[in-house]
């Protein structure tokens, strides 16, 4: 018998979806701390085991909660991504984070769209648009092993920070790559309006822009605002700074979504510039330091309780019987071809100013994980949504292949980082 089924009210399941979800996720976080292995594929197969295995979370449940989990989840991970950025770094490494941002991502999509549509044998629009779920990067099960190994700070600023801008923006290319495939969606509806005027590609294009643009300026006021409110109120003895920040966080997310710029972009931003507003605001205090400082620690809490209940939930929600053989391994087939062919192509836009070693160090560490495996299920959503039964079975390869390809990248990217660095960024010794 389904435990979630012995309960009677919809408060009474989602507690104990809640409990089951925490219970898993400390679980595999305990794990992780003892064998180094990386916490995210665990969460992903306790998921699969407590949901279409165990049958202790109804898959119904599962993706239900998912829904909110996922937007709630992604936003308090890329708010918490944005405080962890130097700005001193950042400045020092911009011009190879932009290009990994910009043309890294595109090639990395394409070419894994490519990939998806040859293999499942889908129309290409349909492989952009999980190319565009996969494009974005997550290094963060790498920092613990990049600290254990002392790898080189300038890499790891690099594939670090490429990663807090690449998750807001392979959310806005996913929003972009749903035009071509659902004509229901909102994006798309608002690409069709600009399209009315210029054609259909240049019209996708201007909204792309329009919503990396506005997203900035809107994450760039909500931010100030939020500075001064901090320090004008003096929240610093008080618990009001985290209730403050959070406020003004969702707040712009809001209004990035009502005006439709990317909400999550806006989050990005407003994290970044108060983790950093020792250089972006010029008259600030040590009791206003305590306080973000404070704010930070609170809010990169709240980002791994959304990071378990989204791999939990993901896994919890899979439909294992798409999840066939075959599908099986085509994913995996995708998912080496991800980290061996179009992370590596992609990454070729930074020579020469990297050396051909630390080049292919930074091509061979790039792991998908939080965003694409929160996006995954989102064609498949859509589709149930608007009654799309394509879009629905598109939507179902999408979702297993994403979680194949994100547990094949972190295993293979997280378990080779000693054997990368002794071969590729460690200095032989000197003959005598």
């Amino acid at each position: 018998m389904n435990p979630s089924n012995v309960l009677q009210s919809g408060v009474d399941v989602v507690a104990y979806v809640v409990v089951v979800v925490l219970i898993l996720g400390i679980t595999a976080l305990l794990i992780s701390r003892k064998t180094n292995i990386s916490y995210i594929p665990l969460l992903i197969v306790f998921g699969i085991l407590a949901g279409p295995i165990l049958g202790l979370i109804g898959r119904d449940v599962a993706r239900d909660m998912f829904e909110y989990v996922r937007v709630f989840g992604l936003f308090m991970i890329l708010f918490a991504e944005g405080h962890h950025l130097w700005r001193s770094l950042l400045v020092k490494n911009f011009t190879t984070i932009a290009l990994l941002d910009t043309v890294g991502l595109l090639i990395t999509a394409l070419i894994s769209a490519f990939a998806f549509s040859l293999i499942f044998n889908v129309p290409f629009a349909v492989g952009f648009l999980f190319g565009a779920i996969i494009s974005a990067t997550d290094p963060a099960t790498l920092i613990p092993l990049f600290k254990q190994h002392h790898i080189d700070r300038d890499i790891e600023t690099v594939i670090v920070t490429e990663s807090i801008f690449n998750d807001p923006l392979g959310i806005v290319l996913t929003s972009l790559a749903l035009v071509f495939v659902m004509p229901q969606a909102p994006s798309a509806q608002v690409v069709e309006g600009i399209a009315n005027y210029i054609t259909l590609y240049p019209a996708a294009v201007v909204y792309f822009l329009y919503e990396v643009g506005m997203s900035i300026f809107i994450g760039v006021v909500i931010a100030y605002a939020g500075y001064f409110g901090i320090k004008k109120l003096q929240l610093r003895k008080s618990p009001y700074i985290e209730i403050l920040a959070l406020t003004l966080a969702f707040g712009g997310f809001v209004l990035g979504e009502v005006v439709m710029a990317s909400g999550f972009l806006v989050a990005t931003v407003v994290g970044i510039l108060l983790g950093n507003h020792d250089d972006f605001f010029h008259d600030t205090t040590p009791e206003t330091t305590e306080a973000i400082n404070r704010d930070i620690h609170f809010n990169d809490t709240l980002a791994m309780i959304g990071t378990i209940f989204i791999f939990v939930l993901l896994g919890a929600s899979l439909n294992l019987s798409i999840m066939t053989p075959t599908v099986l391994v085509y994913g995996i087939i995708i998912g080496l071809i991800i980290v061996f062919v179009a992370r590596p192509i992609a990454a070729l836009v930074i020579l020469p100013k990297w050396k051909f070693k630390k080049y292919l160090f930074i091509s061979l560490e790039g792991p998908r994980g939080v965003v694409p495996s929160a996006l995954a299920s989102l064609p498949l959503a859509l589709g149930m949504r608007f009654h799309d039964a394509q879009m629905i079975q598109w939507g179902e390869i999408i979702l297993c292949a994403t979680l194949v390809t994100v547990l094949v990248s972190v295993i293979i990217e997280t378990l080779w980082v000693p054997v990368l660095k002794k071969k590729l960024l460690e200095q032989p010794a000197p003959e005598h």
